[in-house]
Formats: structure tokens, sequence, C-alpha cells
């Protein structure tokens, strides 16, 4: 996207609560970072399209497998659920599996161990990152890989920044006309040679 305009891409790693303000004060010019397009995010920003559609899904304790085979078998006060602080995943637990006990954590990684380390019964995040983390810990973790929550993800601009929007929604279009993004996208969801790069 920064070659088809001739600027560089020059990252700006912000922690995840202070994503958006740090858009708002002009620290980065747009956010890339898997945001959810939400009714209350949308107030604060303008989204371009989707670019992509994912969810939340469960990694759980294989000591469940066959027990839970969704998120609605955990909707019991016997089950310790773990997501991230502040995440679609958390919104998530607590709409849906509102009768667990929900515990949240600073970062995924803090969350999800307490899964592998059997302090809880399972973690909810995005489908992307269990994908991964799953298919790495495979021998202690179990992916319920199928998302039970509809989240369209988008590229986020200030809202005073019609024309940039206007630019992302026409390379959004034109690189899904011309095949570019489905070679992205079969690079980094259906192969995954690229996590041995990954540290």
């Amino acid at each position: 996207m920064a070659r088809s305009i001739g600027v560089k891409f020059v990252p700006v790693n912000t922690a995840w609560d202070g994503i958006i303000p740090a858009l708002q004060t002009n620290k980065c010019d747009i956010i890339l970072g898997g945001m959810t397009i939400t009714p209350e995010r949308n107030l604060k920003v303008n989204f371009s399209s989707p670019y992509i559609v994912l969810g939340q899904s469960l990694l759980i304790s294989p000591k469940l497998k066959g027990e839970i085979t969704s998120y609605k078998d955990l909707n019991d006060p016997k089950y310790t659920v773990v997501s991230k602080l502040g995440t679609t995943g958390s919104s998530a637990a607590k709409r849906y599996i509102s009768k667990a006990k929900i515990d949240l954590y600073e970062t995924a990684v803090d969350a999800v161990l307490q899964v592998t380390n059997g302090k809880a019964d399972a973690f909810v995040y995005d489908f992307t990152y269990n994908a991964i983390y799953g298919s790495q810990h495979s021998d202690k973790l179990v992916h319920l890989d199928t998302p039970f929550t509809y989240e369209p993800l988008g590229w986020a601009v200030r809202q005073d920044d019609p024309n940039f929007l206007n630019f992302l929604n026409n390379y959004l279009r034109q690189i899904k006309g011309d095949g570019t993004y489905d070679r992205m996208y079969n690079k980094w969801f259906k192969t995954d040679g690229w996590l041995k790069d990954v540290q």
C-alpha cells in the first residue's frame, strides 16, 4: 500500500489501549493492527470497508476435549474463561459466556498461559491468533476453530481524513480485483511455512 503511493511505511508500535488516542493525536496515520469495526470505536475513528471478516474462537484445555464443543458449553460457573483486557475477545466472553468466571489479562500471552498452566479452562480471542498459537502449542491446547462471533476488520483513520479513507477503499477494491489480495490471503492464512521465521 505504501509503495503504491510512494511513501515509506514506518510502523509505530503502540499499546492496544493507546492505539486510538495515538491516531487521534497524529502519532500515526492509520491503524492496521487487526481492529474490529464496532459502533463504539466508530464514534472515535472512521473505518475503511472490511478487509477481512473473522471472529472469536476458543483455545481450550485438552482435558476438556469432547466435553466442550462450543462456547455455549462453557457458560457455566464451574469454568474459568480468560481473554485480553479491552478487546472484542473480552466483550464476547462477557456477552456469550457470562455465567463462567471471566478473568482478563493485559496481554494475550498472559491470558492463554492460564490455560496451558491449568489455571483456566478456555481462552477467547481472535481466530487468527488462536489458529497460529494453537498450532504452535497443539500438545497443550485444543483449538475450537469455528468462530462464534462476526467481526469485520477495517483500517482506521482520523475522522477528519475523508481523502485517505477514499484511497483505502479504492485500494482495497483494486487489490481484490487484480488478485493481489488472494495471493496475500493464501500465503498468510492457508499456509504456515512462514511460521518458522517468527521468533
